[in-house]
């Protein structure tokens, strides 16, 4: 089946093979000496205790060619899949915290981009996503580095720890992105504190065009009905729910879906949780009984609300709807 994938952390792609090739690269002590070794560390049990695994595995990432090769390698496994479209977020705020150049690690993205779609067909964007547990001058600080490349980057989201950190916290931020021509989204991650305001202050507040995860609007009949009105795309990420609460939220994707919410199905951070963009629909068509057709409309949404032009969004979805037709029932 043709795929759209549009919640996916590039650092989150970070698998312990390259992991451990790149710290031997570049000369960093990351504490292992097996990809075993890294494998073992890659244990959480909540959106804290991953967030404390997942920035510090970043220290590898060094140079232009790091950012490539870690971009690369996440798009041709996309591409295996048959992902056609991808927009990826990454965390420029980190890098350069550790002494990385912002245009050292867009610059090593984006190569990436330009690679894989002559190698493989499979176009891509970035999004760069604020840190929300860092503080505002940061994000306005990053927003300023970002204009000279706005050809590069698609979109600006928000990830990260959100407790004490509401979407209220960047609108000034987010404003000035928007004015500068950035598309916006932003996470609002599963049964976390003042989910619900979260969500409000991102739909009613700073006009999100999309929210990734999101599933808590089903709380609030009012949110749940404008973001029905306003067409909103929920990028949801059933097998990183699991991990980071002890509920994949299948049912109520499947809720929302059956009940024409433009949701879609995301590996957030595969390298992390085991599963990419096949492997979440597979576990979410299990988990809730998805039809076939069900199957297809996720990726219909998906093209749908992709940050693409209406004539590649035409021509994927009629990938989408030749192999709809086939006979043979659709599979992940």
């Amino acid at each position: 089946m043709p795929k759209c994938e549009l919640h996916l952390h590039l650092e989150g792609t970070l698998e312990p093979e390259l992991k451990l090739a790149l710290a031997q690269r570049n000369g960093v002590d990351i504490g292992q000496s097996s990809v075993e070794e890294v494998r073992a560390t890659y244990v959480f049990d909540s959106l804290a205790s991953f967030l404390g695994v997942y920035y510090p595995a970043m220290d590898v990432l060094v140079t232009e060619e790091d950012f490539h090769d870690l971009a690369l390698a996440y798009l041709r496994k996309a591409a295996s899949q048959n992902v056609r479209h991808a927009e990826m977020f990454f965390d420029p705020q980190v890098h350069v915290g550790r002494g990385v150049a912002f245009e050292t690690v867009v610059r090593g993205y984006h190569r990436a981009v330009v690679e894989a779609h002559a190698e493989l067909g499979i176009s891509s964007a970035l999004i760069l996503c604020f840190v929300r547990d860092l503080p505002v001058a940061s994000a306005e600080e990053t927003l300023r580095a970002a204009l000279p490349f706005r050809d590069l980057i698609v979109g600006v989201g928000l990830d990260s720890d959100e407790r004490g950190n509401p979407p209220a916290k960047f609108a000034a931020v987010f404003a000035a992105a928007r004015e500068a021509g950035f598309r916006v989204t932003m996470h609002c991650d599963i049964d976390q504190e003042d989910t619900v305001e979260h969500l409000r202050q991102a739909l009613e507040d700073l006009g999100t065009e999309r929210l990734d995860h999101g599933t808590n609007v089903v709380e609030d009949p009012r949110l749940l009905a404008l973001v029905r009105e306003r067409g909103i795309g929920l990028t949801c990420c059933p097998v990183s729910n699991s991990f980071v609460t002890d509920d994949s939220k299948a049912p109520v994707i499947a809720e929302l879906l059956r009940s024409g919410v433009k949701v879609t199905v995301n590996s957030d951070d595969p390298a992390y949780f085991g599963g990419y963009v096949n492997e979440n629909a597979r576990a979410l068509a299990e988990a809730a009984d998805l039809t076939p057709d069900e199957l297809v409309q996720l990726q219909r949404n998906a093209f749908e609300i992709a940050w693409i032009g209406d004539a590649q969004r035409e021509e994927l979805l009629a990938e989408l709807d030749a192999y709809a037709a086939l006979s043979v029932p659709p599979t992940a």
